[in-house]
């Protein structure tokens, strides 16, 4: 029997919730629940209206042990409070088959049936399994869901090209089992890689007042900053945000702290340091502020006066401040620089005591890709393709991980 990579030691006693929707694939979920259940994972399954209609849930509650699932508001609860309670239960769950209706259902925020509001309500990672037939996979509005919940961090197991139950041939069938464990093994792995750890990730601007309706600050959105804390609090850690003004909702199951200037943003990070294990300081902090703040607002003045003088001072370099106290914590910083990136970059890991500096282009502001170079305290330099910004904090943490494995900074 195959038996997937690392399966027995990382699928024993984790708790599966396996998603089952309306298509003729359906009827391979019997053999993932078989295949999961063999290897002592916990199951339940959830099927949707349409999936029953493929495969009976007796099948699926036979191969789990337990009863299936199929309705939002059932006579008799085994799951106590229903949806929130599954989706509570759950370590992870996965949709095999992912129809295109529930991946436009997820991608569109839209709870109407169990399986999408358990998926809605969980924070517990989400994989699926697309299988439909490939003028549908192919479809643009197809693509932008699957591109749209990528990006929130949602994984997918891509379907295979083959001959399809309609009988054309093209991509759209199920993945195979042992891809979906796969996937289901590294989705479980992740999930724990910073379990027991405390992250601290600054992100956003800062705003430095001017006057009492003017104020100095950048194009910082937040969204690189705020992708490493959902991708760490999806790892496992207990992380807190400290978030500069932002648009982006807060991420779910961390903790969150909100500033406005430089100093309040110095105060919550020399608060939270001592007892974070991993700090990254994503935000983009002010480097001056007006030296003083006018109490009323300044005018144009006369018609002939056509300059005016702004003195300004520097804020207090926070990571420099924390950087004394580092000791075996994890220091990740970013460098933002418009010329002689790597040789600044490069100056900043070393005056700065940094594990791993992050360089990256004033372009990336307000986007949802950029395209960085990560640089370590060994010296090695990894340039990465323009990417999302949540692959792009999923491969930060992965080198955060590796520090950690490691032992710690290197010398």
């Amino acid at each position: 029997m195959f038996i997937p990579r690392g399966v027995d030691k990382v699928l024993s006693e984790r708790k599966i919730l396996v998603g089952v929707t309306g298509s003729i694939a359906a009827y391979k979920s019997a053999e993932l629940v078989r295949r999961l259940k063999g290897q002592q994972a916990e199951v339940i399954a959830v099927m949707t209206r349409s999936a029953v209609r493929f495969l009976s849930p007796l099948t699926l509650e036979t191969l789990s042990g337990n009863p299936v699932a199929t309705d939002l508001f059932p006579k008799e609860r085994p799951y106590g409070t229903g949806h929130i309670s599954l989706a509570e239960w759950a370590d992870l769950v996965v949709v095999a088959p992912a129809t295109a209706n529930i991946i436009g259902k997820v991608a569109s925020g839209i709870a109407d049936d169990l399986l999408s509001t358990v998926i809605m309500a969980t924070t517990a990672p989400v994989i699926l399994a697309p299988a439909m037939n490939v003028n549908m996979y192919n479809n643009p509005i197809v693509g932008e869901n699957i591109r749209k919940l990528r990006l929130h961090g949602y994984g997918f197991v891509e379907p295979e090209i083959g001959e399809l139950a309609c009988g054309t041939v093209g991509q759209g069938r199920l993945a195979a089992i042992e891809r979906i464990i796969d996937a289901i093994i590294d989705g479980l792995d992740i999930s724990s890689q910073l379990a027991g750890k405390k992250v601290l990730v600054t992100a956003g601007r800062t705003e430095e007042d001017l006057d009492p309706v003017r104020f100095l600050t950048n194009r910082s959105t937040g969204k690189m900053g705020y992708a490493l804390a959902d991708r760490a609090r999806r790892r496992g850690a207990d992380v807190l945000l400290v978030s500069g003004p932002s648009s982006l909702p807060v991420p779910r199951g961390l903790r969150f702290e909100s500033i406005r200037t430089a100093e309040e943003m110095r105060k919550k990070v020399k608060t939270a340091f001592p007892s974070s294990d991993v700090i990254i300081m994503s935000a983009a902090v002010a480097d001056f502020r007006p030296r003083q703040i006018s109490a009323a607002k300044i005018k144009k003045g006369p018609q002939e006066v056509e300059s005016v003088f702004l003195e300004l001072e520097r804020t207090v370099d926070i990571l420099s401040e924390i950087a004394g106290q580092k000791g075996d914590k994890i220091l990740v910083g970013f460098a933002l620089e418009t010329e002689n990136g790597l040789m600044n970059a490069r100056s900043k890991l070393r005056e700065k005591d940094l594990d791993l500096v992050v360089l990256n282009d004033p372009s990336g502001f307000g986007s949802d890709t950029n395209r960085v170079t990560l640089i370590d305290r060994s010296g090695n330099i990894e340039q990465l393709p323009q990417m999302t910004k949540v692959e792009i904090a999923d491969r930060i943490l992965d080198r955060v991980v590796e520090i950690i494995r490691k032992g710690g900074k290197k010398t």
